[in-house]
């Protein structure tokens, strides 16, 4: 007995060591092991519980990971026809009935000039007329203009164009479609919709789509939920214009006490603090704290540079309290920004669940201990 009664103060000597040791196992941080410092002189990072009035607050301060690209551009109404460019190429033939036409071979009634380029100033060369500019005119229009010339010398003559479009008459699906490649554009109402709708459309294996627009050294862009929402947006193509369509590229990270931890992409547009608990898998009801919900960001420094709006270190965590409406309505309105970190932390309560099993398991050590000496 009085081995099992040493053996028994031993070990709860050891276990009341074990439970204040500071390196005990645990699945994620606490809360007080990531807010630790916040907000304090020494401290390089920033501390903002999400309520509803620090909502406005952030909605003014700068994006973060945020795309090189101009916006986007309303859509517009364009010509309905096509209209002649340099570099495009038109076919021109002459039809003549005078008799000794300058323009046409003893006894033929058709010329057929062939192909012909038009020139960088916007003109083509007609033998006995000279250059002709048809640049900027609709191909009924050039043709009018060409037989008015004609008529000087020959007034029976008449004249028949048709048009092969260039490259300002032509626009380039680049990726993301069945069918990438460059399309003529009929008209001047080319949208963007319909030029990848020429394409094949986008396959359903892609995710959250974005659409590019490459024109004159700018690059604008999009998702492509956004144009299917808003016909305001279906914008009208330029005769030069490269249309990208790709996988989204954001992501933000998931850790800790959450469903899942994993490199979670965006799956639409915009996503929400509260989406993205529920896109993880929401939290581990047995360990995770659901007053420490955070949502880890970096801002870039031009965010605290004078006159700026912007938080008060580069480094900022956001808490979402998951147990108050409060929490909760702002969680559905605070906006989750590439490269965002969402850490689940551990309750405190799970930590203290470890070391009472530890005890416990050393309580069953030691009564068999007893029991081996009885």
């Amino acid at each position: 007995m009085n081995l099992s009664r040493a053996c028994m103060a031993a070990s709860l000597s050891a276990f009341a060591l074990i439970a204040g040791c500071t390196t005990l196992p645990q699945g994620a941080a606490l809360r007080s092991d990531i807010t630790k410092g916040a907000n304090t002189v020494a401290g390089d990072v920033a501390f903002y519980p999400v309520t509803r009035a620090l909502l406005p607050t952030v909605a003014t301060w700068p994006r973060t990971h945020t795309e090189q690209t101009y916006g986007w551009f309303p859509a517009h109404s364009g010509s309905t026809g096509q209209i002649i460019a340099a570099g495009d190429t038109v076919t021109i033939r002459i039809w003549d009935s005078q008799e000794n036409s300058l323009l046409l071979a003893v006894g033929e009634r058709v010329a057929d000039l062939g192909n012909m380029r038009v020139s960088p100033s916007g003109q083509v060369f007609v033998p006995y007329v000279g250059d002709v500019r048809i640049a900027g005119m609709g191909p009924d229009r050039a043709r009018r203009a060409l037989q008015e010339r004609l008529s000087v010398i020959s007034p029976s003559a008449q004249a028949q164009l048709t048009l092969t479009a260039g490259r300002q008459n032509t626009v380039d699906l680049v990726s993301g479609v069945a069918s990438p490649g460059s399309y003529p554009m009929e008209d001047r109402n080319l949208s963007v919709l319909a030029l990848i709708s020429q394409g094949g459309g986008v396959p359903p294996t892609m995710r959250n789509p974005r659409v590019k627009v490459q024109r004159g050294g700018k690059t604008y862009a999009t998702s492509i939920d956004s144009l299917y929402a808003n016909p305001r947006l279906d914008a009208i193509l330029v005769g030069g214009d490269k249309v990208i369509v790709e996988d989204d590229e954001r992501f933000f990270l998931s850790l800790g006490a959450a469903g899942k931890e994993a490199v979670v992409p965006f799956d639409k547009e915009d996503i929400t603090a509260l989406e993205a608990i529920s896109m993880i898998g929401g939290i581990a009801d047995t360990r995770a704290d659901p007053k420490g919900i955070l949502v880890l960001r970096e801002y870039p420094r031009s965010a605290l540079s004078a006159g700026a709006r912007g938080p008060r270190n580069q480094r900022v965590v956001f808490a979402i309290d998951m147990t108050s409406a409060d929490g909760l309505f702002s969680a559905k309105n605070l906006e989750i920004q590439s490269g965002d970190v969402v850490l689940a932390t551990e309750s405190a309560v799970t930590r203290f669940q470890t070391i009472a099993g530890l005890i416990g398991t050393g309580f069953g050590l030691v009564g068999a201990v007893s029991n081996s000496n009885d």
